[in-house]
């Protein structure tokens, strides 16, 4: 794999520096020189991508570079699939992003390779609404549904998808970080099988028979108190309150400009959403997980752990009502606290005015608490 290695570093060369026509050569020069096309993908491209996403979280690439970059992936996969194609010898698969999903160059590599496997793959793309999904399944028949769920903000409506295109008949092969990269939550929302990678994906649907994992019985027992249907149905008034709270608590805000706000904002918007999906699958390790993953991608932007912990604080005494809400909040601010101590810099010796000088300062080039969609590209679908 020597030869490969070199030719993804060099791959992400090209897509750093927006050379698309380099780009592309390189990829069809490899396949000329014998190397498999899956491996192309799969080797090649989703690593590259993988690395995007580090560069990207670590600052030293901009998100419009991020996006540039991606862009020509995406025209590197299109150029592997028009010059290796394989006539269709077996069944019929959808693929498929959940709705609100728009992470979808991992999951068009999932098709590209079930076709490169003799699949007759119908790729929907990017954050397909269930019924419109659960049509086309009527219409096409296939044998089987791969959906990508590449973050956990959308598991509640992954849980939909999956229930319906099952009441159809139709099994769902889940795949993609949302779904936690052990598959627990796949498990959990009762998909009949789940992949970590589009290979083991496509060997799946080459057995014929799915490794299903029913879910528990109640596993979704603990969405009885009504805190995640709460939390969902009070989000933007939420987000106004915490907004107003924050302002009130931290004088510096006041000088921030509109841009500066509007990442505020989306920050925090951020942090309920997360919250909310951790509610529904009932797993503090999503949250803290998203919170130490923030505070990193914030430290690198100069940002220090102690305004993501701000934050954490004030949406906590809001939430006075909501015991499993809590729970995971002060567990998030732990892991805020955590990331500060840990921090090289010495951030967690900052005061918080500070952390929010540095916030402000920072904040119109940085791309909040959301991952580009590089950040999360893998092998896998």
């Amino acid at each position: 794999m020597t030869g490969l290695t070199v030719a993804t570093a060099r791959y992400v060369e090209l897509i750093g520096e927006a050379d698309e026509y380099g780009a592309i050569d390189l990829v069809l020069d490899m396949i000329d020189a014998g190397v498999p096309a899956e491996r192309v993908l799969l080797d090649m491209i989703a690593p590259a991508q993988r690395r995007v996403g580090e560069l990207w979280a670590a600052n030293d690439w901009s998100v419009a570079r991020e996006h540039a970059a991606t862009a020509i992936s995406e025209r590197a996969v299109a150029a592997v699939a028009g010059k290796v194609r394989v006539p269709p010898g077996r069944g019929r698969v959808t693929v498929a992003c959940t709705d609100g999903e728009y992470h979808a160059l991992p999951t068009r590599l999932l098709a590209e390779v079930l076709r490169l496997r003799g699949w007759q793959v119908d790729f929907l793309g990017a954050s397909v609404p269930g019924p419109h999904l659960i049509t086309h399944l009527h219409q096409r028949g296939p044998d089987a549904v791969a959906l990508s769920c590449a973050l956990p903000t959308r598991l509640p409506r992954a849980h939909a998808t999956i229930t319906a295109c099952q009441a159809v008949g139709i099994p769902v092969l889940a795949g993609g970080r949302g779904f936690g990269e052990d598959g627990r939550f796949a498990r959990l929302l009762g998909a009949d099988g789940w992949a970590p990678t589009a290979d083991a994906a496509a060997d799946h649907l080459a057995s014929g028979r799915l490794p299903h994992f029913p879910a528990p019985i109640d596993a979704l027992a603990h969405l009885a108190d009504e805190e995640y249907t709460q939390l969902a149905r009070r989000r933007a008034d939420l987000l106004t309150t915490v907004m107003g709270t924050l302002m009130g608590a931290f004088p510096p805000m006041a000088t921030y400009s509109q841009q500066q706000l509007e990442a505020t904002t989306e920050d925090l918007a951020h942090i309920a959403d997360f919250l909310a999906a951790a509610l529904y699958v009932d797993d503090t390790r999503l949250f803290t997980d998203f919170v130490g993953w923030t505070c990193q991608v914030l430290r690198a932007r100069g940002v220090p752990a102690a305004s993501v912990a701000l934050g954490l604080r004030v949406f906590h005494d809001e939430l006075a009502e909501f015991p499993r809400a809590r729970r995971m909040l002060a567990a998030g601010a732990k892991a805020a606290r955590t990331a500060d101590d840990r921090a090289d810099d010495g951030a967690g010796d900052t005061a918080v005015e500070g952390a929010g000088d540095r916030a402000g300062d920072r904040a119109g080039d940085r791309a909040g608490a959301s991952a580009p969609a590089d950040a999360y590209s893998e092998t896998g679908h």
